[in-house]
C-alpha cells in the first residue's frame, strides 16, 4: 500500500503504521520488514498529506523503539531524506500556494503541520544518536528549525516542537556554538520576551530559556549576567504556578464546556435552524478522522483537540520540570569556573541566582557559586528557592483525586510527581553548592529538615515509589552533611533516623540504601562528639555493621563501613560502643571476606568510579582497623 498509485492509499497505509508503531511488541517485526527504508522516500512524496503522515509514522517509530531503533533508523539514513524536507518546509513556510487549505472541511496549514512531524523526528534521532547530531550540524539544520521558530506567534505547537529539538541539539554540542550569530538570538530573544500568558507559551519560554543557557558561552560577556537574570525569572514565572490548583480550575472549565455543549445540541435538535448554537472556535470540538493521528509535542500527549485544558495542565507541568532540571545543571555546572564568572560580571550587570526565604520567619537563602550576589534586590522579587520549596510538597488531594476519577487526566499524576521529585533534586543541588550563610543560618536549615522529615515521615509506611524516596533521602543526606559540617543541631531524634533506615534498606534500591546508611552515619558522628551517646550508638553500629556484612550490593556494603568510619573516629563514646559491640574484632574478622567480594565480584558489575571509591573504602578499613587497634593498646 505505501507504493499504491493513489496518494489516499499512501496515506492510509502511513496512517496504519504510525498507530500500530505505538505498541511496542510490533517494532522488531517492522524493522526487520525494512520500514524506515519504505517510509524515508515518502517525505518527499509529491502529496502533502503523504508526507505528514510519513513523518508521523516514523516519529512515532523513534519516539517508542528507543536507542537502538533511533541507531538503526540513522544506519538506514533516515537523515538524508529528513534534512531534505526540513529545508523544502522552511522554503515553502512563507509560499501563498502552501497557504491553509481545506481538508475534511477544516483549514489546515500541510507545511506547518509536515514540519511539526519532522522537527519531532529531528528531535528524538539527535537525542539519541551522535551521528544524526553531527548531521544537523553539518548540513545547517538550525537555520531551518530557527525559520519554523518564527511562526510562534501563530503556531505555538509547532514552536514549542523546535524548542524541544534546540535545547537537546544544543546540550554538550560545542560545534553547533557558532552557527548562533546575532540573527539567530534574536529570534531567540523574541519568543523570551513574548507576552503571551497560556500554559503552551510557558513551556515554550521554558525551552527557550534552557536552550540560551546551554548557549551561553556565544553571549558577551558584558550581556550574560542580564542574559542569565532573564532565563531565572522564566523559570520563576513557570514556577510559580500551582499545578494542582491549575488542575481543578481547567477541570472545572472543561465540564463547564461540555454542558454548553451539550446544552446547544438539545437546542439544535429542537431547532429547525443551527442559528441558535453558535459556538466559538475555542468551544467546539473537532472530531478526529479515522486512521488520523492527532501528534502533538511527545507521543505520550496524543491528545484530540478538544482536549485543551488538558493540554494546557499538561504543557505547565512539562515546563516545571523542565525549569527544575536546567536550574540542576546551572547548580552543578563545572564550567565557566567561579573565577571566569567573576569576570564576567560587573557591578551593573552580574546576577543573583536564588534568593529568598523557604518560609515565612525562617530566610532560607540560596545562592550557587556560579552567580554573583551583587543584585540581590533586583532578584529578591523572583522567589525561586519558596516556589522550588513549594513543589517538594506532596500534590493537592483534590487535584489527585480528579485525575484518579478521569481516565483522560490520569497520567497527569506521574506528571505531578516527576515535578515533586525534580523538586527534590534541585534542593539537594542547591545545598550542595551553598555556604551555610547563603542557606539562611542555622533555622532555616532546621525548618528545612523538618519539611523533609514530614514529606517521608508522613505515612505510618515508608513511601514504596523508589523514584521520591532517592529524591528526598538525597535532599535529607546532603542538608544533614551540610548541618553537620557546622555544627547545626539536628531536629530529627535519633530513633527517627534509624526506623527511617531500618525501612529504607529494605529498598530495592540502591541509592535509596545508599542514602540511608549515608544519613545514619552523618548523624552517628554528631552523637560521637556529644554526651552520654553510647548507647545510641551502639544500635547505629550494629546496624551499619550488619549492613556492611549481609548487603548484597558492594556498593551500599562500602557506604556502611564509610559510616562506621565516620562514626567511630573519635570520641569517648565511640570507644566505649565500639567495645560493647565488639566492633575490632568483627571487623577484623570481615576485612578478608570483602576483599574477597571485591575480587569475585568488582570486574564486570561495578563502573570505573564506583570501582575507584570500593579501592578507597578497602584501604580506609586497613587504616581503620589500625587506628582501633592503637586505641586499644593506649593507657587509659
Amino acid at each position: 500500500q505505501l507504493q499504491h498509485p493513489s496518494a489516499e492509499v499512501r496515506e492510509f497505509a502511513c496512517a496504519s503504521i504510525s498507530k500500530l508503531l505505538q505498541q511496542k511488541y510490533v517494532i522488531p517485526a517492522f524493522v526487520q520488514r525494512d520500514v524506515v527504508r519504505c517510509l524515508g522516500p515518502l517525505l518527499m512524496d509529491h502529496s502533502l498529506a503523504v508526507r505528514e503522515t510519513a513523518a508521523g509514522a516514523l516519529r512515532n517509530l523513534s519516539a517508542c523503539g528507543g536507542f537502538d531503533v533511533c541507531d538503526d533508523m540513522v544506519t538506514n539514513d533516515i537523515m538524508t531524506p529528513l534534512v531534505a524536507l526540513l529545508k523544502e518546509c522552511s522554503t515553502g513556510l512563507d509560499v501563498d500556494q502552501l497557504s491553509p487549505k481545506k481538508c475534511r472541511g477544516m483549514n489546515k496549514n500541510y507545511i506547518e503541520d509536515i514540519a511539526n512531524e519532522a522537527v519531532n523526528l529531528l528531535w528524538n534521532i539527535c537525542e539519541c544518536n551522535n551521528t544524526a547530531l553531527y548531521i544537523f550540524n553539518k548540513e545547517g539544520c538550525l537555520e531551518a528549525v530557527l525559520h519554523y521558530m518564527k511562526k510562534f506567534a501563530t503556531n505555538v505547537d509547532l514552536a514549542i516542537s523546535v524548542a524541544n529539538c534546540l535545547q537537546a541539539v544544543t546540550e554538550d554540542n560545542p560545534d553547533l556554538l557558532s552557527s548562533f550569530n546575532a540573527s539567530a538570538q534574536q529570534i531567540l530573544e523574541t519568543v523570551m520576551l513574548c507576552p503571551e500568558s497560556t500554559m503552551k507559551h510557558i513551556l515554550l519560554r521554558t525551552l527557550i530559556a534552557g536552550t540560551v543557557w546551554n548557549i551561553k558561552d556565544t553571549i558577551p560577556p558584558g550581556s550574560l549576567g542580564s542574559t542569565v537574570n532573564a532565563i531565572l525569572k522564566i523559570f520563576s514565572e513557570s514556577l510559580a504556578m500551582d499545578a494542582s490548583e491549575t488542575i481543578i480550575r481547567m477541570n472545572e472549565a472543561e465540564k463547564n464546556k461540555l454542558k454548553l455543549v451539550v446544552e446547544a445540541g438539545t437546542e439544535e435538535n429542537m431547532s429547525d435552524t443551527a442559528e441558535n448554537c453558535v459556538l466559538s472556535e475555542d468551544d467546539n470540538m473537532e472530531e478526529i478522522p479515522k486512521g488520523k493521528l492527532r501528534r502533538e509535542n511527545d507521543i505520550s500527549d496524543l491528545l484530540p483537540s478538544d482536549k485543551w485544558e488538558l493540554k494546557e495542565v499538561t504543557a505547565l507541568l512539562t515546563a516545571q520540570q523542565t525549569a527544575l532540571e536546567i536550574i540542576v545543571n546551572m547548580c552543578c555546572s563545572e564550567d565557566p569556573s567561579d573565577d571566569e564568572w567573576e569576570e564576567h560580571s560587573s557591578s551593573d550587570e552580574s546576577d543573583l541566582f536564588m534568593e529568598n526565604s523557604y518560609n515565612e520567619g525562617s530566610g532560607l537563602l540560596l545562592s550557587p557559586l556560579c552567580l554573583s550576589d551583587e543584585v540581590n534586590s533586583a532578584f529578591l522579587n523572583n522567589l525561586i528557592p519558596k516556589k522550588i520549596l513549594e513543589k517538594t510538597a506532596f500534590p493537592n488531594s483534590v487535584a489527585l483525586d480528579i485525575c484518579m476519577h478521569n481516565p483522560s487526566w490520569k497520567p497527569l499524576i506521574k506528571k505531578l510527581n516527576a515535578v515533586q521529585c525534580r523538586a527534590l533534586t534541585c534542593l539537594q543541588s542547591i545545598l550542595l553548592v551553598s555556604d551555610v550563610d547563603c542557606l539562611g543560618g542555622a533555622s532555616a536549615l532546621q525548618s528545612l529538615a523538618q519539611h523533609l522529615s514530614q514529606l517521608i515521615f508522613s505515612k505510618t509506611e515508608l513511601p514504596t515509589d523508589t523514584e521520591f524516596l532517592e529524591a528526598v533521602t538525597s535532599a535529607l543526606r546532603a542538608l544533614l552533611q551540610t548541618m553537620a559540617s557546622k555544627n547545626i543541631s539536628q531536629c530529627m531524634t535519633p530513633e527517627q533516623l534509624l526506623a527511617l533506615c531500618e525501612a529504607g534498606i529494605q529498598s530495592s534500591n540502591a541509592s535509596v540504601r545508599v542514602n540511608m546508611v549515608s544519613i545514619l552515619g552523618i548523624s552517628g558522628s554528631v552523637l560521637a562528639k556529644g554526651q552520654d551517646t553510647a548507647e545510641t550508638l551502639k544500635m547505629i553500629g550494629k546496624f551499619l555493621l550488619e549492613v556492611a556484612m549481609k548487603e548484597s550490593s558492594l556498593v551500599v556494603a562500602g557506604e556502611a563501613l564509610d559510616a562506621l568510619f565516620d562514626v567511630f573516629a573519635d570520641g569517648k563514646e565511640a570507644e566505649k560502643a565500639a567495645l560493647q559491640i565488639k566492633l575490632l574484632p568483627t571487623l577484623k574478622e570481615f576485612q578478608p571476606v570483602f576483599r574477597m567480594r571485591m575480587r569475585k565480584e568488582g570486574k564486570g558489575q561495578y563502573s570505573t568510579d564506583q570501582l575507584c571509591v570500593l579501592d578507597n573504602v578497602k584501604m580506609n578499613l586497613r587504616r581503620f582497623i589500625a587506628y582501633q587497634e592503637t586505641l586499644g593498646k593506649t593507657p587509659t
